[in-house]
């Protein structure tokens, strides 16, 4: 009987199909993962060309913004916070109506974007985007 040292045996990790596994998993994480991108605001724009459309003054409401914040509706100075309730009710009253959005140029952005959030919450689908008006 033999009572030498035993040898140890290294032991290794076979590498050659580890580039493979690898790239299976990069292809497997890029094929299952979902990217989320922020879909903005959500408008409808208008086909291009020069087309005026002729709209009854009673189907039209303005609702504008100035520089100091202040929100006017139909001259009428309302808190942003209830431009959606009222909205509703105008709508409510009048399907065809056309919620014109008109800022001046020094209007705040954060503003504008929490008027036509409250014009979202009031489900005004006709809203004008009008251009600040320039001295």
């Amino acid at each position: 009987m033999l009572l030498g040292k035993k040898k140890d045996k290294e032991v290794e990790i076979p590498m050659a199909s580890l580039a493979d596994i690898v790239f299976l998993l990069l292809i497997f994480f890029l094929v299952t993962t979902s990217i989320d991108t922020e879909k903005g605001l959500d408008l409808v724009l208008p086909p291009p060309g020069d087309q005026e459309i002729k709209i009854p003054p009673k189907n039209i409401t303005n609702l504008l913004i100035n520089a100091q914040g202040q929100v006017l509706l139909d001259g009428e100075i309302i808190p942003i916070g209830q431009i959606s309730g009222k909205i509703k009710e105008m709508i409510f009253e009048n399907e065809k109506l056309i919620v014109s959005v008109k800022t001046d140029e020094e209007t705040k952005y954060d503003t504008y974007v929490q008027v036509l959030d409250q014009l979202k919450k009031a489900d005004a689908k006709k809203i004008s985007l009008a251009e600040p008006e320039t001295d």
